[in-house]
């Protein structure tokens, strides 16, 4: 049995190795695949020696899952833990950290990926469950056949994501560690799932000379057939999946080492982290610009508008060029200068885009970056974020007039087509709306500008952080009629006017101009995430607009009679005075437009452009965190806790009057043959109390003191059972603790630890639920004869 196990549990082993190697062509690095097959020779190791004890079946699971868990967190998250292993709440954080990296980058990459911490986290730690639930199923359960799920589930993924559907190398291998499994598994299981494919054969088969039983391998070859059968079919029937490693002829998998980017929206949760009141500075920037009014310091831009939420397009990324190339739409007419700006990111802010101004033509930073040429962004590859740099960027300070806007010509075709697409569900008061602003405009220079004042001035509009973000395609309705929201909520109706009045539109994402410093450099705090829309006019390009009041500046280019070029209040809405002063909005009661308090503002931060921490986890969080600890530590010593207090309870009686002192001898004898079976010594219900503690004191090599105490004992169990009346006895837990002692001190070092942490009389725990839930089936069928209660299958 013990050989027939341990050949299971390698085969088991090498089965979920050789599924794993499917994966193997999505990713460029194979090193994940050996740590793989190390960590899952621990787990299927940690299974063999629960089986070995014997512990039960949900302990020995319960074993491999904390004993998988301690050796992620040495692998990803060692400096995060409780001594370098136990997962504390920080490790369990890093390890959310890094799944949502790993999900990014999977969006982000074509195949083959580079192997970014958080894609090595996805795939050590799939192998990893589907290794256990092979295991358990073929090895602790010794049901092969349905292991083959979770295999066929492991290639279905990679075959599904690979360029030709069918990988016939990692199928033939897949399917082979499967065979093996079911060809290990014997005759008896095999002929037992070899029926439901076989016939209608009721009832239990036995073997008889003239109905043998069904034959193992063809039964199995059956099985097999099935399976593979199904491997083949359901890659094909998987959905076509889109975007970065999901993409296996991803735009971007032949442009100058390649990859996608496919960005998840960046703009989710907003309405809390609009109000945390935490105004940490973000970054430290010293510019050449003249106009520091016009610094912002752009991440991403979201061109997809789906009807519910504006988010990045799937484009493709490049190496860095030494120089871009010069923005689109960007014409000689049009006066602009190169500045040079220098930015310090603060330690504690991770950003997967590198802020920027637009549009940048040089940039200068250290780690491992990508370009992507239509939004002209960088985006960190293998897991590089922002955290701590210093960068210096050289940007294009373009500075049109309202003149040279007015009369921009056409716009190409192709690039209208894509930047003024809007759903078919999109209320009509939006385009209406738009449509009654920009009565009399004679250009689209013009009806931009109305937009932007119908907002920031004529419109009624507060800027107000308390309203929800909103969803689906009623949200940008609802908000022109109730005329509350902030940055998010402006920007995206302003750019979907825009787009249903033929002007190609877009949403940029990042950050509003800061604070001027004595020192030179300008402060960008928490309070100055932005949103805002960028509008395309042949001649000057993608051109920012500013539709949300008391953020931000609003360009010169849009107000009209400016007298200089001085730096802009941050605080005012617009440079222009509207000429009728009923017309003015009201000011929102939660932040002041006088710019006289700089902290009254709620701080806007998307998440994308701000992901940051509480100010610390609240109490109730810290409480269920260490709840999970205090499992997650008790779960592997819940066998020595239960021996601890069992010994506590048999032991700790009297046994002084006749009703007791029965009960009280035989919990004591019990407590000594567990102890006994513990260090190795099983119990035999065969023998009599003075043959079994004659077998005790041989095979555990005690004399003396311990070797009176056993067969002490054993009188006294003796006289309990035959004796008419038995007489109270005393000392007998002395004799326990004595003869115990004697027993462990003649074990090996291995055996004592052993019996102290995987105790095998443990297993009387599950014998007890065993023996309760059959006596709860009696009872349940003895009220209703008619029903039929499943029994508990031993095998």
């Amino acid at each position: 049995m013990i050989s027939s196990l341990a050949r299971l549990t390698v085969r088991a082993w090498a089965a979920s190795l050789l599924a794993a190697c499917a994966l193997l062509p999505l990713v460029e690095s194979t090193v994940w695949l050996l740590q793989a097959a190390l960590l899952l020779g621990v787990q299927a190791g940690v299974g063999a020696a629960a089986r070995r004890v014997p512990l039960a079946r949900p302990l020995t699971v319960a074993a491999q899952v904390v004993v998988t868990l301690m050796m992620l967190t040495l692998m990803f998250a060692r400096e995060h833990a409780i001594a370098g292993l136990i997962p504390g709440p920080d490790a369990l954080r890093v390890f959310g950290q890094l799944l949502e990296q790993g999900g990014q980058d999977v969006n982000r990459y074509a195949i083959p990926a580079p192997l970014s911490d958080g894609i090595r986290l996805m795939l050590v730690g799939g192998v990893l469950v589907i290794g256990l639930l092979v295991d358990v199923l073929a090895v602790t359960f010794r049901s092969a056949a349905p292991a083959g799920l979770p295999l066929l589930a492991l290639y279905s993924v990679a075959a599904g994501l690979t360029d030709n559907g069918i990988e016939w190398l990692w199928f033939l291998l897949a399917a082979a560690g499967y065979l093996m499994l079911l060809l290990a598994e014997g005759r008896d299981r095999l002929s037992q799932w070899g029926r439901v494919f076989a016939g209608p054969a009721r009832g239990r088969v036995r073997a008889t000379p003239d109905a043998p039983s069904p034959a193992p391998a063809r039964f199995g070859h059956r099985i097999g057939a099935v399976a593979l059968g199904i491997a083949l079919v359901v890659p094909l029937a998987l959905p076509a999946m889109n975007g970065g490693l999901l993409d296996p002829n991803g735009r971007g998998a032949g442009v100058g080492g390649g990859g996608t980017i496919s960005a998840v929206n960046p703009l989710v949760s907003l309405r809390d982290s609009l109000n945390n009141d935490d105004d940490r500075t973000v970054f430290s920037v010293r510019t050449e610009m003249e106009n520091t009014s016009d610094l912002y310091l752009r991440i991403v831009s979201l061109d997809d508008f789906d009807g519910t939420t504006w988010k990045p397009s799937k484009r493709a990324i490049t190496q860095v060029p030494e120089g871009f190339p010069a923005p689109a739409g960007l014409g000689s007419d049009v006066e602009f200068t190169e500045v040079g700006t220098s930015v310090s990111v603060a330690k504690w802010y991770g950003q997967t885009w590198l802020p920027m101004p637009y549009p940048p033509s040089r940039v200068s930073v250290q780690g491992d970056w990508r370009y992507e040429p239509v939004g002209m962004t960088l985006v960190g590859d293998h897991g590089q974020d922002t955290r701590g740099l210093t960068y210096e960027v050289r940007s294009l300070d373009v500075r049109p007039t309202a003149e040279q806007l007015t009369g921009a010509p056409e716009p190409p075709a192709d690039l209208v087509r894509e930047y003024t697409e809007l759903p078919d569900e999109l209320p009509s008061v939006i385009h209406e709306t738009a449509r009654e602003v920009t009565a009399g405009a004679q250009s689209d220079y013009d009806r931009a500008v109305m937009l932007q004042d119908f907002f920031t001035l004529s419109g009624g509009f507060q800027y107000d952080t308390q309203v929800d973000v909103g969803s689906g395609s009623q949200a940008i309705a609802r908000f022109l009629k109730e005329k509350r929201g902030f940055c998010v909520h402006y920007s995206f109706a302003m750019a979907s006017m825009a787009r249903s009045l033929g002007i190609p539109a877009r949403i940029a994402v990042g950050f509003a101009p800061g604070t001027p410093q004595a020192d030179g450099t300008i402060s960008v705090a928490m309070r100055d995430a932005h949103a805002w829309p960028e509008l395309y006019f042949e001649g000057a390009g993608w051109t920012r607009f500013e539709p949300t009041p008391t953020r931000g500046s609003t360009p010169d280019y849009t107000v009209p009679d400016v007298q200089d070029n001085g730096p802009a209040d941050p605080a005012r809405p617009s440079q222009a005075v509207p000429s009728d002063p009923e017309e003015t909005p009201s000011q929102s009661t939660d932040c002041r437009a006088d710019g006289g308090d700089p902290g009254s503002c709620e701080s806007e931060s998307p998440q994308a452009a701000l992901p940051v921490d509480d100010d610390g986890p609240k109490w109730h969080v810290v409480l269920l965190w260490a709840l999970a600890g205090l499992l997650v530590l008790a779960l592997p010593l819940s066998p020595l806790l239960w021996r601890t207090r069992m010994r506590a309870v048999r032991l700790g009686g009297h046994g002084r009057t006749e009703e007791d002192v029965a009960p009280y001898v035989l919990a004591a004898w019990e407590e000594l043959t567990d102890t006994a079976w513990d260090h190795g010594i099983e119990p035999d219900e065969s023998l009599t109390p003075r043959g079994a503690a004659d077998r005790i004191v041989r095979t555990g090599g005690l004399d003396g003191d311990a070797a009176a105490s056993v067969r002490r004992l054993a009188g006294a169990v003796e006289q309990v059972l035959y004796a008419p009346r038995p007489r109270p006895a005393v000392g007998l837990a002395e004799d326990v603790r004595r003869a115990s002692g004697a027993l462990r001190d003649s074990a090996s070092r291995g055996a004592r630890l052993r019996a102290l942490l995987a105790p095998r009389s443990a297993v009387r725990v599950v014998w007890a639920v065993s023996d309760r839930w059959a006596s709860l089936r009696d009872r349940l069928v003895a009220l209703r004869p008619g029903w039929h209660l499943p029994t508990r299958q031993r095998g």
